[in-house]
């Protein structure tokens, strides 16, 4: 099977049964879910949704936001993965945010990447939940599942080359909603650890199932 072969049987599949993917995060608007994404980093969605709303109460605005201390902020979001360095990223964005984008959460990737705590990944997720850009963000699971099923050469180690190989074979119109496909894909089928191969429905165009596991059966509905 070619590359081609498998993206067009993996977009095809997604396309048919899941049409509309959507982010885990919950969000009311763009600086919510820059807030959320940037408190992702090395945590679960799940934990930002426990943590946020609370955080969003007492900080509603970018403008609220901005005259908190780090101090203050990290009570609210002690529980998640480095408080300490993601407090002070929030307070230093949202003072950019108001100063330098009059609290309107940019569409241009550079101009997110202006931010700290927003990294080329957290960028690209911006652009495309919220403004459909395709940009495609590579996160741990995107990385995984491009490999493993044999999206990506071997020769991509870096987000960056993963990145630019999915933009290659994805079409433009189909990239927010790959994003998406292959996080979820990667959080509840394709763990890292003990991949769900028997109930995958993509063993037929993945490259490590055809390498590893063919021998074993499948347990398909």
């Amino acid at each position: 099977m070619t590359k081609k072969e498998r993206y067009a049987g993996l977009i095809a599949y997604f396309t048919e049964y899941f049409p509309e993917p959507e982010t885990e995060l919950i969000y009311r608007n763009p600086y919510e879910l820059l807030v959320s994404v940037i408190l992702s980093a090395q945590c679960t969605d799940k934990r930002v949704n426990m943590v946020t709303p609370k955080l969003f109460e007492r900080f509603p605005t970018p403008e609220l936001l901005q005259l908190a201390s780090p101090d203050e902020v990290f009570e609210y979001i002690r529980s998640i993965s480095y408080p300490n360095n993601k407090a002070k990223h929030l307070v230093g964005m949202a003072k950019i945010l108001v100063n330098e984008f009059g609290s309107e959460v940019p569409a241009k990737v550079e101009d997110l990447q202006k931010m700290p705590g927003v990294g080329r990944k957290t960028a690209n997720v911006i652009a495309s939940v919220i403004y459909n850009q395709p940009t495609m963000a590579v996160d741990t699971h995107v990385f995984r599942v491009s490999h493993r099923m044999g999206l990506v050469n071997k020769t991509a180690t870096t987000p960056l080359a993963v990145e630019k190989e999915l933009m290659k074979y994805i079409p433009k119109e189909k990239v927010p909603r790959a994003h998406h496909w292959l996080i979820l894909h990667g959080r509840y089928v394709c763990l890292a650890r003990s991949p769900k191969c028997q109930e995958c429905q993509l063993t037929e165009f993945c490259q490590y199932w055809q390498k590893n596991l063919v021998a074993i059966p499948l347990k398909k509905s």
